[in-house]
């Protein structure tokens, strides 16, 4: 908060001082994602179009910039750890990857997208994400592709970025931690000068940790410029990122048995180093034609290079010995989106119409060793040529959002053709063309009073690579794999009353996927072999905030993820690592008067619920509590000041957790302090 008080003109020095009101100083941008507080307002994260999160006949989860300043997430697992519907506590700790699974499904492969373009990610080449360079991350729940194009069943996560602001902001943020964490961070942004169309944004920090492995870093270096141009008919933004990350290669402990971790690290201290730099450049442009028709175009380039080396034990005779890995990949992307929208009214109905086509690329190559002597010979060795792929996509969509009184209609419909082009480690190459449809249809039903009821249909479409085996342990049942579709029905109401900043939003969603595509490790090889699959729940959400000064974030989800069709022995079971049941809460109180004014309290819960550690459903995994704390101080005499602490996993709760029959360890209690001062 910032307080001034006025100067007084000559002649009226006796006068008593006049105190302007109190100013604060909000980092979002409100330009693609409107919002107050924890409660979103407008958004183009779902339709593409701007539109109130509370008519979107959708599950839609927005976690908004107050939200992730809040809660200080450190990667983008813990900014979805209070997502009905989104489950980031598979693989314990592990912050090399944002691995994902949304309503039952990993989502972390085609799930990922920014600024509404995939994001496309390479088997190991992910994109790290920084949460401090984030205005918002939207969670769009159950099938997207009618309109982001290949995508899975679950749903998908899109990254709004930090864009330019029209009016001055500063900030700068020093934190410390847990681990010898050392991080200073800074946030610039305003016009270019007075009166200028052109407003500018520079985000960047420097940070170097440690974590509980050990020789297990969690350091980078991490800079975001942009800049906007808007003189009224035309807005043009570009959006960059630069950045270096060193976090430890293994993260995993050795399990001596089937479902069981041991308190023995895989990794080896002395060769621990997973080293990632990755860039993107993009740009989005909107030009208004006319009052109702809007000609758009968004195109971001990437690239992520990885150097990983990793180690881990196995069995020899009666003990354990080591082996180490070196392993090399790079992923180049290239993703364009062009895009009409055009207002217009037939009769008695209303229409915004969006019609486009999309195209992606990607291509990557890998490099691979494993060595049995020592890491010195491992670091030493050749990396040799271990596998490529190329990837092309191109795609057209049309939707329509009709509003005609109280009822609202979403259609959406796609085609997407996806060419693929697979190369061996001994240079041999194979090539998949598919082709395939998407669509939505949603209506709703909307009261004065805020309530909306909807119900959709919605399919999604998304390619698989490779070849996959009907028997993994039969060499002639080797077929290309067939593309994995899906089909969800959802049923929903969200209550978002006018003049309030509230909104609360129920779902009931059955989603079927045909041909997903697993890993099968039975026979002592990785082969891919497709399965079906049902997911069926319902989700519950609500976020608030008062004038009284509480702010709430609550969430419920209860889904069962059953296998239709897979290995043998597990069909009608569960699928691996889905917990039945999840729940979170968070609040925070802000005292706003007295003695206490700028204080600020929070608290969150997070339940896991219990599930089966593999899909023959013999390992059983526990449920866990997690308790985390937040207080913020901003006191009144040092303008624009901000101290806060976080506290993560309050109660040190470490327990195994299994997925796909390996065993993991959660991350045991972790804390964060930071000053900032905003100007």
């Amino acid at each position: 908060m910032l307080a001034g008080v006025a100067a007084l003109p000559a002649g009226a020095q006796d006068a008593s001082p006049i105190l302007l009101p109190e100013i604060t100083l909000e980092s979002e941008s409100d330009t693609t994602l409107a919002q107050d507080g924890y409660v979103p307002g407008i958004s183009r994260s779902a339709t593409k179009l701007d539109t109130p999160v509370g008519r979107i006949p959708q599950a839609v989860t927005i976690i908004t910039q107050d939200q992730i300043e809040d809660q200080a997430p450190r990667t983008l697992n813990e900014a979805l750890s209070y997502s009905a519907g989104a489950n980031p506590n598979n693989y314990g700790f592990d912050t090399r990857f944002d691995a994902f699974f949304l309503r039952g499904f990993p989502a972390y492969y085609n799930g990922y997208f920014r600024d509404g373009l995939r994001q496309y990610t390479a088997p190991t080449a992910w994109f790290k994400t920084e949460p401090y360079g984030l205005e918002g991350v939207a969670v769009l729940k159950g099938p997207n592709s009618s309109l982001h194009g290949v995508s899975g069943p679950g749903g998908i996560v899109n990254l709004i970025t930090k864009r330019p602001k029209s009016d001055r902001f500063r900030e700068i943020d020093v934190t410390t931690g847990a681990n010898d964490r050392a991080q200073i961070a800074a946030d610039f942004s305003g016009p270019l000068s007075d009166g200028s169309d052109f407003s500018y944004r520079l985000t960047g920090l420097v940070r170097q940790a440690n974590s509980d492995l050990p020789g297990y870093a969690d350091d980078k270096t991490y800079v975001a410029p942009a800049l906007s141009w808007d003189n009224g008919v035309t807005r043009a933004t570009l959006l960059a990122e630069l950045s270096n990350s060193m976090t430890g290669g293994t993260a995993a402990f050795h399990n001596p048995a089937y479902g069981e971790v041991s308190a023995l690290y895989q990794g080896d201290p002395e060769y621990n180093d997973f080293d990632q730099d990755q860039w993107r450049l993009g740009y989005e442009v909107e030009h208004d034609l006319n009052d109702s028709v809007t000609l758009r175009q968004s195109v971001r380039a990437a690239r992520v290079d990885i150097d990983l080396e990793y180690s881990g034990h196995y069995a020899l005779g009666a003990g354990l010995a080591r082996y180490w890995g070196h392993y090399k990949e790079d992923i180049d992307t290239l993703a364009l989106d062009n895009g009409l929208r055009w207002r217009v009214d037939s009769g008695a109905v209303s229409h915004e119409i969006l019609v486009g086509i999309d195209m992606t690329r990607a291509d990557y190559e890998t490099y691979s060793t494993i060595g049995y002597v020592s890491a010195a010979e491992t670091a030493a060795a050749a990396v040799p040529f271990d596998g490529a792929q190329e990837q092309r996509q191109l795609g057209a969509y049309l939707h329509d959002q009709m509003q005609w009184g109280r009822w609202e209609g979403f259609v959406s419909a796609r085609w997407d053709n996806v060419e693929t082009t697979t190369t061996t480690a001994d240079r041999s190459s194979s090539r998949q063309e598919e082709s395939g449809r998407s669509g939505r249809l949603a209506l709703s039903y909307g009261w004065d009073n805020g309530i909306m009821a909807y119900g959709s249909v919605s399919t999604s479409f998304a390619p698989n690579i490779g070849f996959i085996y009907d028997d993994p342990g039969d060499d002639s049942t080797q077929r290309a794999a067939r593309p994995t579709q899906s089909t969800q029905r959802e049923i929903g109401l969200k209550y978002a009353p006018d003049g309030t900043n509230l909104l609360l939003s129920a779902a009931i969603f059955d989603i079927d996927q045909r041909d997903g595509t697993v890993l099968d490790v039975s026979t002592g090889e990785n082969r891919q072999r497709q399965l079906d699959l049902t997911s069926r729940g319902v989700e519950l959400e609500a976020q608030a905030n008062w004038d009284n000064g509480w702010n709430l974030i609550a969430s419920y989800a209860h889904q069962r993820v059953q296998i239709e069709r897979g290995a043998a022995g597990t069909d009608g079971n569960e699928l691996s690592g889905t917990p039945n049941d999840t729940l979170s809460l968070w609040g925070k109180y802000d005292v706003g008067a007295g003695w206490a004014q700028g204080l600020g309290l929070a608290a969150g819960l997070r339940y896991v619920g219990d599930s089966y550690g593999d899909d023959a459903n013999v390992i059983a995994n526990d449920d866990r509590v997690f308790v985390d704390l937040g207080v913020s101080y901003q006191p009144s005499r040092l303008q624009g000041v901000r101290m806060q602490l976080n506290v993560k996993n309050l109660f040190d709760e470490q327990k195994q957790t299994c997925t796909a029959g390996y065993c993991y360890r959660d991350e045991g209690r972790i804390w964060t302090a930071s000053v900032s001062r905003r100007f």
